[in-house]
């Protein structure tokens, strides 16, 4: 199914919007290699890391962030400082849980525009725990 099949409906809401850009996120991931270790992990009183993966022996914490329109910046631009160290927080937690505390990691963002030309960029090193 093409992009704009997948977001052609004007009436989606922004969780649908959300949902289908996660989805898609996750299928470019793979298909630039990524190996998938977890979806939509919750940490109580933190948030949420919408993907985990594998990049060769980097550990990625990827923040997918879908925009259908682009008048308030790009997608990457609306991770917030505050949305930062909220995902920092959630990954130390998924490294302590899983005992990849030396693991090499970083921060990735997936932009997905679903706008009248829908298209998705992954963002290597978005940005750094402080």
């Amino acid at each position: 199914m093409k992009l704009t099949e997948i977001f052609s409906s004007k009436n989606l809401s922004k969780k649908d919007v959300g949902s289908r850009g996660e989805e898609l996120a996750v299928r470019l991931l793979k298909k630039q290699g990524y190996k998938i270790l977890a979806r939509n992990f919750s940490v109580h009183r933190v948030g949420e890391l919408d993907v985990v993966a594998m990049d060769g022996n980097c550990l990625c914490f990827v923040e997918v962030r879908a925009r259908s329109r682009g008048d308030y910046g790009t997608p990457a631009e609306t991770v917030s400082a505050a949305k930062r160290a909220r995902l920092v927080r959630a990954a130390e937690v998924y490294m302590l849980k899983n005992g990849l505390e030396n693991a090499p990691a970083r921060f990735d963002v997936v932009e997905v525009y679903a706008g009248d030309r829908p298209r998705l960029e992954i963002i290597k090193d978005a940005f750094y725990a402080d």
